[in-house]
């Protein structure tokens, strides 16, 4: 959003100044000229000194918004003068400087000033009753309505205000799920590229037929990345958000995922419980995505003695685990394992991927080595499931 300059605002907060004074000096001329009107009728002769009087206190209402009470009583000490020497001043001055009283300062204080200043224009001849009381209801009523037009705009602003935040909070969000895919697909595949060239490279002087296959796999690899990317690319640089160039994974092609880390070497199996049923298109997503980063992370920390992936279907979730150990389970393995904390963005990926699908994830250490575990609901199901992994899908290999 673009905000208005400094020097702008500056130069409004000027212009507004220069007005409010304009207005006041001509409120303080006619003021004082109806009052001279008032004061002076056709048989009384013209004098200086109630003149003079009179130009003052017109004169005082220039300085109403600085410190109307002094105004109010400076006017309200001219007519006091004014009565003795004969004169029937009209009040015009007091009235203004009631109303500005009443526009300018709180109730309280307004109020307190209006009593006092009605019986004195009572008691003194000057006007009738209603015509201060008006003025001070006018005052009020402009006070009111000032106080409400400003509860709006700072409502406007903070509203404007929000709007931002929740930009910036979309935004990032935007950021942070492109952030995740890219890491996905990024990781996953540069990943199993390396492991490919580094494979292909040691047999490459003894069979040079196995490297020219890994080194075919790892083409295939690449160009799926290049897919991939352009994929989102394609997202990023269209306004419609239904577009995609081609479709996302889901759990149909875990066994072909499996498959492939299969082939790079890592000692893999696929297992799945319960009764396997189409899931979420979401879901679905979440879940290839941690199994995908989480064998990314064992061939790039570790060199298991087997792997295993769990797919639990049940009535109302689906776990999905994945472990690797050491045959003997002392753990003495090549590789740090997977990085728990820090800059790594792998697990707290995973931890993402999870809490979109409204669900949880557990990453830790065991005695044998390092265990994965997500859940995540999909409802109540159709009934037919085996939530605790005892029907008849327990145990399936793939």
């Amino acid at each position: 959003m673009n905000r208005t300059p400094r020097w702008a605002r500056a130069a409004y907060d000027l212009v507004v100044a220069r007005r409010s004074a304009l207005f006041d000096l001509a409120l303080a001329v006619i003021t004082t000229g109806v009052e001279l009107g008032l004061l002076f009728d056709d048989d009384t002769p013209v004098r200086v000194l109630p003149v003079v009087v009179t130009a003052l206190a017109g004169s005082a209402l220039f300085v109403r918004r600085r410190a109307p009470l002094t105004v109010l009583v400076a006017t309200c000490a001219s007519a006091a003068l004014l009565v003795p020497l004969g004169y029937s001043p009209g009040g015009a001055p007091v009235v203004v400087a009631l109303a500005s009283l009443a526009d300018l300062r709180g109730r309280r204080v307004s109020v307190a000033a209006l009593v006092p200043t009605a019986l004195f224009l009572l008691l003194a001849s000057i006007t009738s009753l209603p015509l201060p009381i008006a003025a001070w209801a006018l005052g009020s009523y402009l006070r009111t309505r000032r106080r409400y037009t400003w509860a709006l705009e700072d409502r406007a602003a903070t509203l404007e205000r929000e709007r931002e935040q929740l930009d910036q909070i979309a935004a990032q969000r935007e950021r942070t799920a492109i952030a995740r895919e890219l890491h996905d697909i990024v990781a996953h595949s540069v990943t199993v590229m390396l492991i490919g060239v580094r494979g292909a490279r040691d047999v490459l002087p003894t069979d040079p037929r196995v490297a020219a296959e890994t080194l075919a796999r790892v083409e295939a690899s690449a160009e799926q990345s290049l897919a991939e990317l352009r994929r989102i690319l394609g997202l990023l640089r269209t306004s419609d958000n239904g577009t995609q160039w081609r479709p996302q994974p889901s759990l149909d092609q875990l066994a072909e995922l499996v498959s492939g880390y299969r082939k790079a070497g890592m000692p893999v199996r696929l297992e799945l419980s319960g009764e396997a049923r189409p899931l979420p298109g979401g879901l679905e997503l979440s879940a290839y995505r941690i199994v995908e980063e989480a064998l990314t992370n064992v061939l790039r920390h570790t060199d298991p003695a087997r792997v295993t992936v769990t797919l639990d279907y049940g009535r109302t979730g689906l776990d999905v685990t994945v472990e690797d150990e050491d045959e003997d389970g002392d753990d003495t393995r090549t590789g740090t394992g997977p990085v728990l904390s820090g800059g790594g963005h792998g697990i707290p990926g995973m931890r993402e991927r999870a809490a979109v699908a409204g669900g949880s994830l557990e990453a830790r250490r065991t005695a044998r080595g390092f265990l994965v575990t997500a859940r995540l609901p999909v409802g109540n199901g159709n009934g037919d499931g085996d939530e605790d992994g005892d029907g008849d899908g327990n145990g399936n290999e793939v």
